[in-house]
C-alpha cells in the first residue's frame, strides 16, 4: 500500500487524483492539502506527496518532504529557474519525480520528438503548438517548454536565445535557429500539444491530444508507486516508464 498526500487538492488535477486513487486498491490517500491547510501536521502519515499546487509553493513543499524524508512527485509547472533551483537541491536527500506531464502518450511523444529531430537534421524548421482550456494560468504549458527543450538540445542551442514567443508585424525571414513555441487558450481543452518540422517541399507532425484529466492523474500516481522504491534523485517520467533505456 502507497500512503498518498495530495497538495492542491481543490484544483482540477488534484480533484482527479483523488477519484482516479479511490479506484486503486494499492494506493491510500490519506490527507488531501490545500491553500490554508497544515502539511506539517500530517506529513508523517504518507510516503509520497503527489504536488500539483502552485509553483511559488512546490519549493517549500519539497523542503518539508526533505525534512520528513518523504518522496515527492512534482506535477505543478510555471516553475522559474529560481524555484526550480529551489526544488531540486533536495533530490540529494529524497527521491523527486519532477514531469511537465504524465501521460504516458506524452511521454512517448517526448521520445518520438527527439528520434525525429535527431533523424530529420538541421534542414526541418521547428515550431510547437499547444493549446488549453481558457483557465489555464501560464504559457506555454509546461510540457510545451519541455518539447522545445528536447529540440534545442538536440540541436546543441540555448533555448532561451533561439526561442520565438508567436510573431506579429514585419518579423523579417524566419530564422533558421528559431524554435516557435505558440500558446492558443480557449473552452475546455485539457490538453493538446503538436511539434511541426517543416522543409521545402514535405512537413512532419507529431500531435498529442488529451481528451482527460484521468490520463495524468493515473501517470501521476504510477509515478508516486515508482518513486518510493527509488534512491534519492532526480527523475522524470521517462525514468518511471522506462523510456530512456529505448
Amino acid at each position: 500500500m502507497t500512503r498518498i498526500i495530495i497538495t492542491g487538492s481543490k484544483g482540477r488535477m488534484g480533484q482527479a487524483i483523488a477519484a482516479c486513487a479511490a479506484l486503486n486498491p494499492n494506493l491510500q490517500i490519506v490527507a488531501q492539502i490545500d491553500q490554508g491547510d497544515d502539511l506539517p501536521a500530517v506529513i508523517a502519515k504518507c510516503d509520497v506527496v503527489v504536488d500539483f499546487s502552485s509553483h511559488s509553493v512546490t519549493p517549500v513543499i519539497a523542503g518539508l518532504c526533505a525534512q520528513n524524508n518523504k518522496a515527492i512527485v512534482i506535477g505543478t509547472t510555471g516553475h522559474s529557474e529560481t524555484e526550480k533551483t529551489g526544488i531540486t537541491k533536495f533530490s540529494k536527500q529524497i527521491p523527486i519525480v519532477l514531469s511537465a506531464n504524465f501521460s504516458m502518450g506524452v511521454n512517448t511523444l517526448f521520445w518520438l520528438t527527439r528520434k525525429a529531430a535527431e533523424i530529420l537534421g538541421p534542414g526541418f524548421d521547428l515550431e510547437v503548438v499547444e493549446m488549453h482550456h481558457r483557465l489555464k494560468q501560464d504559457a506555454p504549458s509546461g510540457t510545451a517548454k519541455t518539447l522545445a527543450e528536447i529540440l534545442a538540445a538536440i540541436r546543441n542551442l540555448q533555448l532561451e536565445r533561439v526561442v520565438r514567443h508567436g510573431r506579429s508585424g514585419m518579423t523579417g525571414e524566419r530564422a533558421a535557429e528559431e524554435i516557435g513555441v505558440h500558446s492558443l487558450r480557449g473552452g475546455d481543452v485539457v490538453g493538446d500539444h503538436t511539434v511541426v518540422f517543416a522543409a521545402p517541399g514535405e512537413r512532419v507532425e507529431l500531435t498529442h491530444k488529451a481528451a482527460s484529466r484521468d490520463t495524468f492523474a493515473n501517470g501521476a500516481l504510477r509515478a508516486a508507486e515508482w518513486v518510493v522504491r527509488q534512491k534519492p534523485g532526480l527523475y522524470d517520467m521517462q525514468d518511471v516508464l522506462g523510456l530512456k533505456d529505448l
